[in-house]
């Protein structure tokens, strides 16, 4: 059996506040998009994974794939399987790769073999593995609070729009993202923007993180500058980056602008 696990986007993100676990408190807007990996499990007689597409270069026993297998195996009777897994989404991005994997993983297990686990109970598991993995269960628009782990359901629909996603090779640590980052509670919701036409999130919606990326790693201030410049409705980093996406009304053509980059370009369902 097999699934293609997708990436997500943040549509605005604002850091509120430092919690006393040390930890930050978060508004987002998780947004999921169609770029995808490739995820199979087969019978088999003893256990593999198979890992092919850009490398991962991680021990068997961190793969947030093998972490979701283990965990359903601590829990209920399991065969032994062959995981295949064919990486596209980029690490690194802000795109949520490695949560989609893991939850996609439960949900493909669940299915393949017959477990019969509520969506909210695979939602428990996943938010034992990663705190974004309990989006990818339902893998619908939300708006997140806490530390992106409490979802609200929100009505968006970006149907229509192309997006444009552009990520260099520049590696960001998210705890030194959050170290760069003055926490404030946001002026106007993002539940409210979103509720607004999408030509002016340009003036209302913003992410915290750029303000302290953009400085240090000038080349993904100089990506959004030119998605703007292309003819982009919205543009912003993707959670503490390094991707940058572009929302346009028409279909784009400009991977050659962006040497050396992973791009992406297509129609968003």
């Amino acid at each position: 059996m097999i699934c293609f696990p997708n990436a997500k986007i943040n549509l605005g993100l604002n850091v509120v506040s430092k919690r006393p676990d040390g930890y930050h408190n978060i508004e987002t807007i998780f947004y999921p998009i169609p770029v995808k990996d490739a995820l199979e499990v087969i019978k088999a007689d003893t256990f593999s994974l198979t890992q092919t597409g850009i490398p991962v270069d991680t021990p068997i026993e961190k793969n947030l794939v093998i972490k979701a297998l283990c965990l359903l195996k601590s829990r209920y009777e399991l065969p032994e399987l062959e995981v295949h897994l064919l990486k596209a989404i980029p690490f690194g991005a802000g795109l949520g790769g490695g949560s989609a994997d893991a939850a996609f993983m439960l949900k493909l297990l669940n299915d393949y073999c017959e477990l019969h686990i509520p969506e909210d109970s695979l939602e428990e598991l996943a938010s034992g593995i990663g705190a974004d993995c309990p989006f990818f269960i339902r893998n619908t628009p939300v708006f997140a609070s806490g530390t992106g782990n409490i979802f609200e359901a929100v009505e968006l629909s970006l149907a229509g729009y192309h997006l444009c996603l552009v990520k260099p090779n520049v590696a960001i640590s998210t705890p030194e993202a959050y170290s760069m980052v003055t926490p404030a509670a946001p002026s106007i919701s993002l539940k409210e923007i979103i509720q607004k036409p999408i030509g002016e999130w340009k003036e209302l919606m913003v992410n915290d993180f750029e303000k302290s990326v953009f400085p240090k790693h000038p080349v993904i201030a100089k990506i959004k500058e030119t998605l703007y410049e292309k003819g982009a409705t919205y543009a912003s980093m993707s959670g503490s980056g390094s991707s940058v996406f572009g929302l346009f009304k028409k279909a784009t053509d400009i991977k050659g602008m962006f040497p050396g980059c992973f791009v992406w370009e297509g129609p968003l369902p």
